[in-house]
């Protein structure tokens, strides 16, 4: 079943949930590998089944049809959930606890040894950044930090593979990127880390490939690069700010969509974009800048999904998980 390299492997899967007197199906034939050593991003607005599909990876929850692997094991083998880290959607961890003592319970019911812990906890705490704060209780902390500490818990035992839901969800900019240099470094340690979230931009940032899901289907799939490749959208900057000859360029089928600074211009194709420079050329304008404009990976998601965020039938919520994903 799938590749030597693939770790998490993903096929034909198929979830339903009993609602009254409907079924509904929260996953409808995905697909997916993830390789060794690899950050893979699943994207989907709320109600796409990105939840449903972390619980079915974790074992947490029974497939309808189609078949998971996780490391070459059915995920419901508790010897599966070995060396697997696991940062859930809107965690909680009791208020009177501080840091420290979270991670140690945490820590315990993993079985590690208290030696063991002795060590790790500080290490971790460092590596979140919150060594001046582990002897608070988390109750006094922040949405970030309360983040961070997640992420701290589910990296207790160094873990092969991580699975994180939302990991910078409600999390401020100095926040996130301090998860996604946490996240990057454990990339570099050979860690396999599966991101389930909705944050384009913090995707885009992380990922090495990405997979779109909608309506619980798979829609496109892909590395980051290869789906925001480069356009036949340009920047263009002229030397001395004097206005571009907006009719001529028109003329030839050059389409101006901005020009705060610098020129944003699209064209159909090479040709064109070489005449627009003869027509610049043309009226002694001097061309300081030209270059290729990326998609964003937010564009992408907007053109894959079509404005239709939830595919036919509107959104379908695991029962009991208040409508998300």
């Amino acid at each position: 079943m799938g590749t030597s390299s693939a770790v998490i492997e993903v096929h034909g899967v198929v979830k339903e949930f009993r609602h009254w007197r409907r079924r509904l199906r929260a996953l409808d034939g995905v697909d997916l590998e993830v390789r060794a050593g690899e950050v893979f991003g699943l994207l989907g607005a709320n109600g796409a089944g990105k939840t449903t599909l972390v619980k079915v990876l974790l074992g947490l929850s029974r497939p309808t049809e189609g078949e998971v692997r996780v490391r070459g094991r059915n995920p419901r083998q508790a010897s599966a959930r070995a060396r697997i880290g696991y940062l859930p959607e809107g965690h909680r961890f009791p208020g009177y606890l501080t840091g420290d003592a979270s991670l140690r319970l945490f820590g315990r019911l993993a079985g590690l040894p208290e030696i063991a812990l002795d060590r790790r906890i500080p290490e971790l705490l460092e590596l979140v950044g919150l060594s001046e704060r582990g002897r608070d209780r988390v109750g006094r902390y922040s949405k970030g930090m309360t983040q961070r500490l997640g992420l701290a818990c589910a990296l207790l035992d160094g873990p092969d593979v991580l699975l994180l839901d939302e990991p910078t969800d409600g999390v401020d900019p100095v926040g996130r990127r301090q998860i996604r240099d946490i996240l990057l470094g454990a990339r570099e340690r050979g860690t396999t880390i599966f991101i389930n979230s909705h944050l384009l931009s913090e995707v885009e940032r992380t990922c090495d490939r990405v997979a779109i899901l909608n309506g619980g289907r798979v829609l496109r799939e892909g590395t980051v690069d290869g789906l925001t490749r480069p356009t036949q959208r340009y920047r263009l900057r002229l030397a001395g700010g004097e206005p571009p000859p907006d009719d001529k360029m028109q003329a030839i089928g050059a389409q101006v969509l901005s020009s705060n600074g610098a020129l944003e211009v699209q064209v159909p194709d090479v040709e064109t974009l070489n005449r627009l420079v003869d027509v610049l050329r043309a009226e002694r304008l001097l061309i300081a800048e030209i270059s290729p404009l990326r998609a964003a990976l937010e564009d992408v998601f907007v053109e894959v999904v079509g404005g239709d965020e939830h595919g036919p039938g509107g959104p379908h919520p695991e029962p009991g998980a208040g409508g998300g994903s």
